[in-house]
Formats: structure tokens, C-alpha cells, sequence
């Protein structure tokens, strides 16, 4: 941009050069256009919990789900347990 600027600001700027650096320009804010975009929706997808590339959030999720269905099976065995040893001593 600031090329392009000071080509126009000459008396006589070359208008070939000045339309591969504004062309150079476009091509430039479109890559990093293309690449905000892509950023936010990478954290639209973190910041909401959704799985994405690379995330081991729903893995993490079903392992900590898998631990605690196990850890209330072991609570209820042992509550039963503990009811069948009070009717066999009864």
C-alpha cells in the first residue's frame, strides 16, 4: 500500500507498476482475510467446546464420562454388597 502511494505521488507514475502493486495489495489483504477467517472460526469451535482438528476434547470428555458411570457402578456394587452381607447375618 505504501508503494502504491508513493508511485502516485510521482509526476509521472508507471502505470504498469502501479497496477501489479495495487494487484500484489489485493492478493495480499485476501490471504490474510482467508486467514482471520479461518483463526476465528478455529476459536468459535474452542471457545464453544466443539470437537475440532487436532482436539482431544471429545476423547477427554468420553474417558472422564467412562470413569464416572465406573466409579457409580463400584459405589452401587458396593452398597449391594454390603445389603446382601446384612441379610445373610440377619
Amino acid at each position: 500500500a505504501g508503494t502504491v502511494i508513493l508511485e502516485l505521488s510521482k509526476e509521472k507514475a508507471a502505470e504498469r507498476l502501479l497496477e501489479r502493486q495495487a494487484a500484489q495489495f489485493g492478493a495480499a489483504v485476501l490471504k490474510v482475510e482467508a486467514e482471520l477467517s479461518a483463526q476465528i472460526r478455529y476459536l468459535t469451535q474452542v471457545a464453544t467446546g466443539q470437537p475440532h482438528e487436532g482436539s482431544s476434547y471429545a476423547a477427554r470428555k468420553g474417558c472422564q464420562l467412562a470413569l464416572n458411570r465406573l466409579e457409580y457402578a463400584r459405589r452401587r456394587l458396593g452398597e449391594l454388597q454390603r445389603g446382601c452381607q446384612q441379610l445373610l447375618e440377619a
